[in-house]
């Protein structure tokens, strides 16, 4: 081979190589020991270990960063999924692109949406999924965790029992907090305008009232026209919007324009549609929540 055409080659395999890093194609990694569990999201993964400990071969098909509507499912997270023993899903649309998955696996685990029960924020008729910005529905969450570990793994009832419980008091501390912290806003700079409509659960639990959203529907796909920016911009000036949010996970490039064009503060770096990095603070569900709510409370102060 020429040397011209080993160049080639190597070029070739380096791209080849950062392409894969860029896209995750190493795929989602397995943690822990015991039976094994697939969970879909970064919010999922971080409950099931808080009930389960290293306890379970545990693996997250979601990364840190990562946005479920947009979530493609690759030839290894299949092989996974086919694998598990114990499926853990969002459901209300959030994760829907994995039916289609299991189907083609032919998984014989059981599948649990450990959302049931959870008294649902329902908008344009349909479910709000980001249904973990409450510490009470987490709570829920946890539960329907602890049995369907339990349901699967017996011998370790007691143990994922007592996790559970445990998790769930930090759950609690982490409420009586963000409470804290929220009572310190006077309730007339209560009145916010986020990047997409996905923070409703806390807004709705400790009392921040949302004006609109720039991104106008639960899922940060759409795209906003000229005319609903220019109604969203009235709204805030005569609604007295104290703060624009805006999440982790979205371009805060309009966001920033309508903060400047309004005078309103722009709060960058928020947790939305997924869990921070490993060292955020914002990794685990209650780190993610106070993080949120400590950002949130000193803009509006």
């Amino acid at each position: 081979m020429s040397l011209l055409a080993r160049l080639s080659a190597l070029i070739v395999f380096i791209f080849a190589v950062v392409a894969a890093s860029a896209c995750g194609g190493g795929g989602p990694e397995t943690t822990g020991s015991g039976i094994q569990v697939v969970a879909t999201t970064t919010q999922i993964g971080a409950l099931t270990r808080a009930v389960a400990g290293e306890g379970v071969a545990l693996t997250v098909l979601l990364s840190a960063g990562a946005d479920a509507h947009d979530y493609e499912p690759s030839p290894l997270a299949a092989k996974k999924i086919a694998a598990a023993r114990v499926i853990l899903r969002n459901g209300l649309g959030l994760d829907d692109w994995l039916d289609s998955t299991i189907e083609g696996s032919g998984t014989k685990g059981t599948v649990v949406t450990v959302t049931d029960g959870i008294d649902l924020r329902v908008g344009d008729g349909e479910a709000d999924p980001h249904v973990w910005h409450s510490p009470a529905n987490a709570k829920s969450m946890v539960d329907n965790i602890v049995t369907a570990l339990s349901e699967a793994d017996p011998e370790h009832a007691s143990a994922f029992a007592q996790n559970g419980e445990s998790y769930k008091k930090t759950l609690d501390e982490t409420d009586a907090e963000i409470r804290r912290l929220i009572d310190q806003i006077p309730s007339e700079n209560r009145r916010v305008v986020t990047n997409h409509d996905a923070l409703g659960y806390f807004f709705d639990r400790y009392g921040i009232v949302f004006i609109g959203a720039i991104i106008p529907t639960a899922s940060k796909d759409a795209q906003p026209s000229a005319k609903e920016l220019a109604e969203l911009q009235d709204l805030i000036e005569t609604q007295g919007v104290k703060a624009i949010l805006a999440e982790e996970e979205v371009d805060p490039k309009v966001a920033r324009e309508l903060a400047e064009d309004t005078g309103v503060r722009i709060v960058e770096g928020l947790y939305a549609d997924c869990l921070g990095e490993k060292g955020s603070g914002a990794e685990t569900v209650d780190g993610m929540l106070l993080s949120n709510a400590r950002k949130i409370a000193e803009a509006l102060r």
